[in-house]
């Protein structure tokens, strides 16, 4: 979980987190006993670079080292991030980038503007991007990812400055403090984040949701035009100055805004997959495999796109349909679902 942009919701209670903002170095500090067991399984004589990534990510993974375990945790640090040994993927990257750089990796944070991970917690949605870790050797260029393949992209990661993925972490860890109900808190760490790096649009946007949980209608909607400033279609920004003209009777600005919103959605893969789903799950096929197929015109290369329309042509009882969106599936498929996929369409075959 990290980028988390927020559409506001009503509250409800969750644990509190640290409420007081750890400084920069305190984010990024590695503990000297972690350091030590760091320099004990990954030596600085190992050489070339690619097998100390190698025996890295081995320490970081294995039962005898790190073993961490990923999750919608909260954003730690790298230091609570080793205690607890739970990370979400912003919390893996931070520690990871840091642990290569300190046996002599070229590392860096990477991050994956569209993804498709959501999820609904203390009363506010969140909509997450992604990162994970990039690590160069010259010209060839390795990427270590705690998800593994649960996230569904749409472009391939870029790489970010260190300010902006520190900008993350407070970014994340207000949203965590406001559905915690710490404004104070949450609103110091927000503009930690946009004081380093004003020009994410994100933590305007969430900025906008703390302003609107305090009753700043006004203060509300300017963080929400500066979020959509430097990002038209940002679709959390969107919906939230929706509800807010909608709760004051602005009816005009509203529907200005709706559209927008609409057009942004319409351009979305991800969200014309999740209305598949819906209607799928509602037994409204025909209006599933619409939606399914304009994902796969926006982003043909997502095998999940394929497979769920194969399901649903199969639901249809068209089963030809079925069989070659369950075979373009297998083509773009990673390993793991390549076998499924193939198993499927044999099965497929067979009942015919």
């Amino acid at each position: 979980m990290m980028q988390l942009a927020l559409a506001a919701l009503l509250a409800l209670p969750i644990p509190l987190p640290d409420s007081t903002p750890p400084s920069h170095a305190q984010v990024l500090e590695i503990p000297p006993e972690l350091r030590a067991q760091l320099h004990q399984r990954v030596p600085g004589s190992v050489a070339p670079g690619a097998r100390r990534l190698e025996l890295l990510v081995e320490f970081v993974f294995s039962a005898d080292g790190l073993a961490l375990e990923y999750g919608n945790s909260t954003t730690h640090t790298v230091a609570d991030a080793w205690r607890t040994r739970q990370v979400n993927c912003l919390s893996f990257a931070l520690l990871f980038t840091g642990l290569a750089r300190e046996v002599g990796l070229d590392a860096y944070v990477q991050e994956i503007d569209q993804v498709l991970a959501w999820h609904q917690q203390g009363g506010i949605v969140y909509n997450s991007s992604h990162v994970n870790v990039g690590v160069r050797f010259g010209q060839r260029r390795k990427t270590v990812d705690v998800s593994r393949a649960e996230v569904m992209a749409r472009h391939r990661p870029e790489q970010v400055a260190d300010e902006r993925a520190l900008a993350h972490f407070y970014n994340n860890r207000g949203a965590e403090l406001m559905a915690a109900g710490d404004s104070v808190a949450a609103r110091r760490h927000m503009e930690e984040a946009i004081a380093l790096d004003p020009r994410y649009a994100t933590s305007w946007n969430n900025l906008g949701v703390l302003r609107m949980r305090s009753d700043d209608a006004i203060g509300a909607e300017a963080a929400y035009r500066e979020a959509l400033a430097l990002d038209p279609t940002h679709a959390s920004a969107l919906f939230n100055i929706v509800g807010l003209f909608r709760r004051a009777g602005d009816e005009a600005n509203a529907m200005h805004f709706q559209r927008r919103l609409e057009r942004a959605q319409l351009a979305d893969p991800f969200h014309q997959f999740l209305l598949g789903t819906q209607y799928e799950g509602r037994g409204e096929y025909e209006r599933a495999v619409e939606h399914y197929r304009r994902a796969i015109r926006l982003h043909g290369d997502e095998h999940r796109f394929h497979f769920a329309l194969a399901r649903t042509w199969l639901l249809m009882g068209e089963r030809r349909r079925a069989g070659r969106a369950l075979a373009r599936a297998r083509e773009l498929g990673d390993d793991d679902s390549r076998a499924l996929y193939q198993a499927k369409l044999d099965r497929l075959r067979q009942d015919r």
